[in-house]
């Protein structure tokens, strides 16, 4: 009959660790990969934010230049009103006519560039509220990396100095870290104390 050798106490302890270690380092491998998931998600925010704001800038300078213009027919329109009714007993029918189709010409690009404004005013506020939601979601993937970071530095501690609770501690925040994360890809919840 074959002798059987069996583990001692120490090499038991050993083998613990090592299942132990690996399990802690395959854990800290999620946990890096839900960090780039985040992070991926907070540029995508800030990405999102800054070129949300440059487009509504753009349209609000496109509608200020719109306005000017709006302007400027209006006043001419005036000016030619007035000096239609100045001299108008001194034109005859032909060129009254012809200032009169040139104010109503005045009056109607008046008009288009009025609603012109609008459609660009409107064009502006959709960027404005975009831009306000990537703002919004963008402090929950700076908690989560924060959070996940801690997660894979509690992880480490824990392998190093073999402490389970370390690793529980570890686990609790990647959770909240998780959720951060997934807050701000969903916008589920909205956390008074990120948008103060």
């Amino acid at each position: 009959m074959a002798e059987t050798e069996l583990p001692s106490p120490r090499e038991l302890e050993e083998i613990k660790g090592k299942k132990f270690n690996s399990r802690v380092a395959l854990v800290t491998a999620f946990y890096a990969v839900i960090l780039a998931i985040s992070s991926l998600g907070g540029n995508h925010a800030m990405k999102g934010m800054l070129l949300a704001q440059q487009q509504a800038s753009d349209q609000w300078a496109f509608y200020q230049a719109k306005s000017i213009r709006e302007h400027i027919y209006k006043s001419q329109k005036l000016l030619f009103e007035n000096e239609l009714m100045l001299l108008s007993s001194t034109l005859g029918a032909d060129k009254a006519a012809q200032a009169g189709a040139a104010v109503k010409k005045l009056g109607e690009e008046s008009s288009r560039f009025s609603h012109e404004k609008k459609e660009i005013m409107e064009k502006a506020r959709d960027l404005e509220k975009e831009r306000d939601k990537n703002e919004a979601k963008d402090p929950y993937f700076e908690y989560a990396e924060v959070l996940l970071q801690l997660a894979i530095i509690m992880a480490s501690v824990s392998i190093l100095a073999d402490s389970f609770a370390v690793f529980g501690l570890s686990v609790l925040f990647a959770l909240g870290g998780g959720f951060m994360c997934a807050n701000g890809y969903l916008q589920f919840v909205s956390l008074p104390f990120i948008h103060s």
